[in-house]
């Protein structure tokens, strides 16, 4: 039926078409995937009257039973409900295991998650081509969508946020929405029983290992040092980094820098402009983004973020590997920092 982009996702889930009969989610956030996918059953089931049923199926049942998914999709079920399938993409579901489905009439609704599959992949152009079908694109959070989970998550806490809180937080939220949701479900459980948040208290409960270990990757780049930044680029991603994770990150650093370099040019006041920084610098963090701002003169800033930009593009779009994206743009801001070295 219909390729459903990214920023479409949630509109499309709000009112699901009655005709569909198979929707695929797919992209690099595994955590979006499976929040999508569990959020159109719950819909999907409470849609009914009576409510309907919600199934998995695996290969493992598909081993003792072959013929069971094209099964539960055509038989109209018992009690009267919809039935809603759950699977993955996986040894024997596979495009040419579900093709038969959709050019046959589907009394259920199958629900299908896989990985981040490219534009040319047959189970993403089964979808995107089928009639009675829809591929969602999942791909990592961008700042909307964080401060999106961070108003939901609060909310049900009945708990608000500073400004400054809000924007400290969502630099430390990565690219896998179940560990965003995760991480500031965590942070509302440390401030229960209050009704507001603080900057404060980002800081005691929300600092980690991987914010660093990117934080490592973009200091490097930013300074030219073109090995350093591709072998601890390298060690985080082998820890499970995302790539895109890395991307993002780097937009928030860079767009940041291009603030405050703004700033310095106009009043001359390297200290005012960091000071001015919102939300400010921690204290470790202060010297190095300093000598960026210094190197790196508004106009290699700007195409710096052009870079950024095209990379965060390409990796959404899967025409090639988002490692590779992320590797490109550390070695071409590495390459613009070493022509941007001295100090102005």
């Amino acid at each position: 039926m219909v390729a459903v982009k990214a920023h479409e996702a949630d509109s499309f889930l709000r009112a699901l078409p009655a005709k569909i009969a198979a929707i695929l989610f797919f992209g690099s956030d595994d955590g979006l995937v499976s929040e999508r996918a569990s959020l159109a059953s719950k819909a999907a089931a409470a849609a009914c009257k009576p409510a309907g049923e919600i199934l998995r199926i695996d290969d493992l049942d598909l081993e003792q039973d072959p013929g069971r998914l094209a099964v539960e999709l055509t038989t109209i079920s018992m009690f009267g409900g919809r039935r809603i399938v759950r699977a993955s993409a996986s040894r024997r579901i596979t495009a040419a295991a579900i093709a038969p489905l959709l050019a046959t009439p589907i009394e259920g609704l199958l629900i299908l998650e896989a990985g981040n599959l490219k534009p040319d992949e047959g189970l993403r152009g089964l979808f995107e081509k089928s009639s009675i079908a829809a591929a969602v694109a999942c791909y990592a959070d961008g700042e909307r969508d964080l401060e999106n989970v961070i108003r939901s998550v609060l909310s049900a806490y009945k708990l608000d946020i500073s400004q400054e809180a809000r924007q400290a937080l969502v630099t430390r939220l990565g690219a896998d929405r179940a560990q965003s949701r995760a991480e500031v479900e965590k942070l509302a459980l440390y401030c229960y029983g209050r009704s507001r948040i603080e900057m404060a208290d980002i800081e005691e409960a929300t600092g980690d290992a991987s914010e660093l270990a990117l934080d490592t990757v973009i200091a490097a780049a930013a300074d030219g040092k073109l090995a350093v930044a591709l072998s601890a680029s390298e060690r985080a991603l082998s820890s499970g980094e995302s790539p895109q994770a890395l991307i993002i990150a780097t937009q928030r650093y860079f767009h940041r820098l291009h603030r405050v370099r703004a700033a310095f040019e106009q009043t001359g006041s390297m200290e005012n402009a960091v000071r001015a920084l919102r939300p400010p610098l921690h204290f470790k963090t202060r010297d190095v983004f300093t000598r960026h701002v210094q190197a790196w003169t508004g106009v290699k800033l700007m195409r710096a973020l052009d870079r950024i930009t095209f990379a965060q593009r390409t990796a959404r779009s899967s025409t090639i590997d988002d490692s590779l994206a992320a590797d490109r743009l550390i070695m071409d801001l590495a390459r613009l920092a070493a022509v941007s070295a001295r100090p102005r």
